[in-house]
């Protein structure tokens, strides 16, 4: 049996199609029981279709896509077709998704995965806004200690890259972080502290485009259009590969490192909305306040590319 069942709850988005592409070949590690999406890098309709379209592009037809959150719980969306392009997945020729989107909302799918399994088996994996969690958790609270763990792509330490003071999934549904950070479920956060580390270099870049299959092809394509944009605005020798991280370090947690932090989100700030404010040196020191998440700050870099690239090969 793999050692993580997970629900990968997504926008994708080019890296949410790498950590989707990472996820599926991995079987002895990661079963994956769903994958859920949500509004965010682009609007709801393509985020829904982009999940499908990697799914076929793996040929894992036996993976369900269910569609979530159309919008934030209290925001108007906000996108980022800036990064990713007006699909989201600008940068390849993907095949058209045979299946359609399996039925049920995502919220409801989360909470009956959740209820139906035994407790503390299945890990949720958001590289997304956090808005189909944080639903689910309100509808039914009882899936929360049912929960394995939330590994999380979002947030930072240090500084924003949607605003000065925040990361884009964060931003985007403050509100749901919120619930997921103060929900007591076992939380790793990986935030822009681990991704900037983790850049998609033009050596990098090379080794998957020799694996020479259509999987790899098509992931040069999408990265080489996502490198495009970090690389102007940060002057840095690639994009950092964000939601991977998530899913390599349930296979190899010996390639990150981290500790554990009380991180809360701030929901009212005028400049500072969407801020995880990470107590890194344990300043707070509340019982009512205890760490909350694991926060992850380091990689080896070129070890996760290793693990990409032979994982990659495998579809």
């Amino acid at each position: 049996m793999p050692l993580h069942r997970i629900i990968l709850d997504c926008d994708p988005g080019q890296d949410d199609a790498l950590a989707i592409l990472l996820a599926l070949a991995s079987r002895e590690e990661i079963e994956v029981l769903a994958i859920t999406t949500v509004a965010g890098n682009v609007p709801l309709p393509l985020t829904s279709r982009n999940a499908r379209q990697i799914v076929e592009l793996a040929g894992r037809s036996d993976v369900p896509v269910h569609a979530g959150c159309v919008r934030p719980i209290l925001r108007p969306l906000e996108t980022a077709e800036y990064v990713h392009g007006k699909t989201g997945l600008d940068g390849a020729e993907l095949p058209e998704p045979r299946l359609p989107l399996t039925s049920g909302h995502a919220v409801d799918v989360i909470v009956e995965t959740l209820l139906r399994e035994p407790a503390g088996t299945v890990t949720l994996c958001p590289t997304g806004p956090l808005t189909n969690i944080a639903l689910a958790m309100i509808k039914e609270p009882a899936i929360v200690p049912r929960i394995r763990q939330i590994v999380l792509m979002g947030g930072a330490i240090e500084l924003g890259n949607t605003t000065p003071a925040a990361e884009f999934n964060i931003y985007v549904d403050p509100h749901a972080a919120a619930v997921v950070f103060e929900s007591g479920a076992p939380i790793v956060m990986h935030g822009l502290d681990v991704t900037h580390k983790a850049l998609v270099t033009d050596e990098r870049l090379a080794r998957i485009g020799a694996i020479g299959t259509p999987v790899a092809k098509a992931c040069v394509g999408l990265l080489g259009f996502f490198n495009r944009y970090d690389r102007d605005r940060y002057h840095i020798p690639g994009a950092p590969l964000h939601d991977p991280c998530v899913i390599a370090w349930l296979i190899r947690p010996e390639l990150f490192s981290g500790k554990r932090c009380r991180v809360e989100i701030e929901t009212e700030g005028r400049h500072t909305i969407g801020r995880t404010v990470v107590d890194w040196w344990h300043r707070i020191d509340q019982p009512e306040r205890p760490a909350n998440a694991l926060v992850v700050n380091d990689i080896d870099a070129d070890g996760f590319f290793d693990l990409l690239t032979e994982r990659l090969a495998r579809l």
